[in-house]
């Protein structure tokens, strides 16, 4: 996805793009460090995280906590500048189908937190004013159980999602929020986060996506709704006290699909309407990376001392290229008119020689949700 850079970061030095004849190779440049901290550095580093997270359509959206290492290499041609970045990130309450920007977006409290690491691409041409990220991928695990009990103990610990009484109180509290809707029902999509505690009996939080229903309420809905898309966020609970239950519902419906309901226009529609730039194609819409999420670490070492040997804490790789001279990126789609635009990409950086100034100060500094 590209973005137009503001018009506040035109101070920046402007450098004029001379034309790049097609079969002209990109010249070679080295990777230079550039320091954490640095204003422009933390100011890209925010502006890949927010393409990534457009760019995902499942999970929350991840906010910076600090820019761990940066690289830069400029490009022939008065192509510009392509970053390396590697970015310490958290997880926010916002799921990335809301479309919220990190900083409209709670963070997680320490005993719920998720966070990780993003390796990316991001390419910067002032002259042209476009900010756009190629590539990327992340990592992400839970904060340690071990830490939270120790310091925590009473705080809710995390429930496997497939639990059938995490199941349960998904669906109780869907059934909840049902009976107080005044017309429109909704249907379970699936369950994204659950954690459980004991508070004068068993209880059971739960986060889950619904869907609109076919069917309103004063209907025997018999129709399915498999093929709808998710229109909204629940935060649910369900407490068991003797033989009584307690229960919570409380739903947040994304814009765009609320949008869409009203107008009868597709949300696919709205964000092609969004794009101002005529050069944008179909190739721009393509995922350029992912996000896995990985268990508990202690949990990992533990059966990795078992049966693989050592864990690697975040294994996060953004190699497009092993070729030491590198190979190029066609970027043409990000330019109007006919001329072919390529960048060269060379082999990410080694993680373990990190520039100067690096890592940056952390949002959140406490060390059991820092990568190391």
């Amino acid at each position: 996805m590209m973005c137009l850079l503001p018009l506040v970061l035109c101070t920046l030095a402007a450098s004029c793009r001379a034309s790049f004849p097609a079969q002209q190779a990109v010249t070679p440049s080295t990777v230079q460090s550039r320091g954490c901290n640095d204003k422009d550095v933390v100011s890209f580093a925010k502006f890949a995280l927010e393409d990534i997270n457009k760019d995902r359509r499942d999970g929350y959206v991840l906010s910076l906590n600090r820019v761990s290492d940066a690289r830069e290499q400029r490009q022939g041609n008065g192509m510009g500048s392509l970053y390396y970045l590697t970015l310490d990130v958290l997880e926010t309450e916002c799921h990335v189908l809301s479309e919220k920007s990190s900083k409209d977006c709670e963070k997680r409290s320490l005993h719920e937190s998720v966070y990780g690491q993003c390796k990316a691409l991001f390419y910067i041409n002032q002259s042209k004013r476009i900010l756009y990220t190629p590539a990327y991928n992340c990592t992400l695990r839970p904060v340690s159980r071990r830490y939270i009990q120790m310091m925590c103990p009473d705080c809710p610990s995390p429930s496997d999602l497939s639990d059938p009484r995490v199941l349960e109180a998904a669906r109780e509290s869907l059934a909840k929020f049902n009976r107080e809707s005044a017309s429109k029902q909704y249907s379970l999509d699936k369950v994204t986060k659950a954690s459980s505690q004991w508070v004068n009996g068993q209880a059971y939080y739960v986060e889950y996506l619904i869907k609109e229903s076919p069917c309103t309420k004063s209907q025997v809905c018999t129709l399915q709704s498999s093929n709808a898309q998710p229109v909204g966020i629940c935060k649910g609970s369900l407490t068991q006290v003797r033989k009584e239950k307690f229960v919570s519902a409380d739903c947040y419906f994304f814009k765009s699909q609320e949008t869409a309901f009203g107008s009868k226009t597709s949300a696919v529609k709205q964000t092609q309407q969004k794009s101002t730039n005529p050069s944008i194609s179909a190739s721009n819409t393509v995922s350029r990376g992912s996000v896995q999420n990985l268990p508990d670490l202690d949990d990992e070492k533990t059966k990795g001392s078992q049966k693989r040997g050592p864990v690697e804490d975040f294994p996060v790789n953004l190699d497009l290229t092993t070729n030491p001279q590198g190979d190029t990126l066609d970027v043409s789609f990000l330019f109007i008119g006919p001329g072919e635009e390529k960048l060269l990409v060379l082999p990410f950086p080694n993680k373990e020689k990190r520039s100067a100034n690096c890592p940056g100060p952390a949002q959140e500094a406490n060390p059991s949700i820092l990568p190391p």
